[in-house]
């Protein structure tokens, strides 16, 4: 019932669907990984030869400082938390609570955790590592279930013709597994971009100039050491920085993720309005009510959830994307606040994806209304009979169409009629005559096949 007393929905109403995301961008999550970057420095700086007053960790001492952050327990976290409450500042708790936790025979040590960085150092690797694991194994996966619900439509609709609507009026015939794949094309696009986002790791000190490293050990090529250390996290050095890396890269990411929110809010609005002409039919769930007083509605409510939440999402990512590049001098802390935000933006972002899912699981193909479209709409074929006549060098056939079909109500008889009247080759008008707008849908079927 806890639950009830939120303040945010994402930690309420929406708690179950977004849970996956408490292992990435939780105050825990942060803590946690703020610790990794910590020890892993601290084993780091031991194995640098020239610093003789840290000797080479053992495998073991190695091994037990690792279980600090791998056993990192809720008890820990409350733990910091505490401390932090003293301090005032989140990584020197962090500090603290290592130096705590280190075994006896190192603790003569403790003074080299932490030693010579800035907050900035710990923190921009941990962010960027909550971002790349967070988009990467939770994000990324549930883009791969709609592509997979997508594509099911596509195959299994290649060749069912559709009636187009461009500017909301009847248009060339389509087929409803080529809509989809544009939609499928435009978001494995999104995503195969999303995918090669490599982002950056600052890891040089106070203002980025390893001032306090370098008079330490002079003899430490610690360029060196920075790009070893931020590669081995799986991250691309940045060595030309202020005190904070400028996250320009970061921003790249989250630009892909709203770009991908964009196709799909675009296709969740798509099977909103294919769902409202009856070319979708939404499965009954049993106990489930669409309105509390017309008994009966099916709402496409799921769609609608994912557009209003990728609307949300975007906001935020849109925001962080223009403001985190900015910072006043060698740094202010407006980006410290803002990036503790990223993680709502995503659970607004899974959200949707699970909302999207969920509605085109729901689907079904109602193909009855999708005939009866087709044939109420033969004016559509005035475009390829205008086509064939231009072939042929007749005289104003666009014309000669517009006057039969614009604004008006065609039927197979018209369309005909006008056909025979033609003095066209037979070749051509025998061609024209077995048109009907359930075959004009010209490549539809053979572009499926290109996904």
């Amino acid at each position: 019932m806890d639950n009830l007393l939120n303040i945010s929905p994402l930690d309420g109403r929406y708690a179950s669907p977004t849970k996956d995301l408490q292992n990435y961008f939780s105050e825990f999550a942060l803590q946690k990984y703020r610790l990794f970057i910590e020890v892993e420095y601290f084993i780091a700086l031991s194995l640098e030869k020239q610093i003789k007053e840290l000797p080479p960790l053992s495998v073991l001492n190695q091994k037990l400082l690792r279980k600090i952050y791998e056993n990192f327990s809720l008890t820990d976290s409350k733990k910091i938390k505490t401390i932090e409450s003293t301090t005032n500042h989140d990584v020197k708790a962090i500090e603290y609570f290592l130096k705590s936790k280190l075994p006896k025979n190192l603790e003569k040590y403790s003074e080299f955790i932490h030693f010579g960085l800035t907050s900035e150092d710990i923190n921009n690797l941990s962010f960027s590592l909550m971002l790349s694991n967070g988009v990467k194994n939770v994000i990324i996966p549930e883009i791969n279930k709609i592509l997979a619900l997508i594509k099911k439509i596509v195959k299994k609709e290649a060749d069912t013709p559709l009636l187009s609507l461009t500017h909301g009026q009847p248009a060339t015939p389509t087929t409803l597994g080529k809509e989809m794949a544009v939609f499928y094309n435009r978001i494995n696009r999104g995503l195969n971009h999303l995918k090669i986002i490599k982002l950056d790791g600052k890891f040089s000190g106070a203002t980025g100039n390893f001032a306090a490293l370098q008079i330490s050990y002079p003899e430490v090529d610690w360029i060196n050491f920075s790009k070893k250390f931020i590669n081995k996290i799986g991250f691309v050095p940045n060595l030309l920085t202020t005190q904070i890396e400028p996250h320009d890269s970061v921003c790249l990411m989250y630009n892909a993720v709203a770009m991908i929110n964009n196709i799909i809010k675009d296709l969740d609005q798509d099977m909103w309005l294919y769902i409202s002409r009856g070319i979708f039919k939404l499965k009954k769930k049993a106990g489930e009510i669409g309105s509390s007083t017309m008994p009966h509605k099916v709402n496409p409510i799921n769609f609608e959830n994912s557009e209003g939440n990728l609307g949300l999402a975007n906001a935020i990512l849109r925001f962080l994307s223009d403001k985190l590049p900015i910072s006043r001098m060698q740094r202010d802390l407006t980006d410290s606040t803002l990036l503790r935000n990223q993680g709502v933006a995503l659970a607004y972002t899974l959200l949707a994806y699970k909302n999207t899912v969920i509605g085109l699981e729901k689907l079904e193909i109602n193909k009855k209304v999708i005939q009866e479209e087709l044939d109420n709409h033969w004016e559509v074929l005035a475009e390829p009979i205008q086509t064939i006549l231009r072939k042929i060098g007749a005289e104003k056939p666009y014309e000669k169409l517009k006057e039969l079909t614009q604004g008006e109500k065609i039927d197979k008889n018209t369309i005909q009629e006008f056909i025979k009247k033609l003095d066209i080759p037979k070749s051509e008008k025998d061609k024209l005559l077995k048109l009907i707008p359930d075959n004009y849908t010209g490549l539809s079927k053979k572009l499926t096949q290109l996904l």
